[in-house]
């Protein structure tokens, strides 16, 4: 139980270990989700803002129930949750190392388009590294991602959309 007021630092420390529920080698923080965090002394509250990766993201709700209970669990009373569209979610938003974690985790990382004859992503296959992928589907296992085969090794993976 929190004894004194905790700081935003240390709310964010704590939203760090939050897990995404889809991609669990990434936090809420990682994939920038988590947007702000800030307290609010005329209500005595802290107020965390959020974005959803897409705004039909069905993990938002488990994010923000997560948020609460862990900010509950660690002795925090009053809690705001505010889900922000404007600016909407782009992947820029990952952190390098996230990105590095998605490829080791099997998922490519959101690929730079280029232009070739059409435009095209700059992708290679998180397995063996090859660059001759093709996409079998715009929607993976979740709207975000796309879903790719490699044609080198014949395996398909996860691609994050570029947003």
């Amino acid at each position: 139980m929190v004894t004194t007021q905790p700081t935003v630092a240390e709310v964010r420390a704590w939203l760090e270990e939050i897990a995404d529920p889809e991609i669990p080698v990434l936090s809420i923080v990682d994939l920038g989700i988590l947007r702000d965090i800030e307290w609010s002394a005329a209500s005595g509250e802290f107020v965390v803002s959020i974005t959803p990766t897409y705004s039909g993201c069905p993990a938002i709700e488990v994010i923000a129930d997560t948020i609460r209970n862990t900010l509950k669990e660690r002795g925090v009373g009053k809690v705001r949750l505010e889900t922000k569209l404007s600016p909407p979610w782009t992947t820029d938003w990952l952190t390098d190392d996230a990105k590095a974690r998605l490829h080791e985790y099997g998922i490519a990382p959101p690929a730079k388009l280029i232009h070739v004859r059409e435009i095209a992503p700059a992708m290679a296959c998180p397995r063996c590294g090859s660059g001759r992928v093709e996409l079998v589907s715009r929607f993976g296992s979740a709207p975000c991602k796309a879903l790719y085969k490699c044609l080198n090794c014949l395996e398909p993976f996860d691609a994050f959309k570029q947003h």
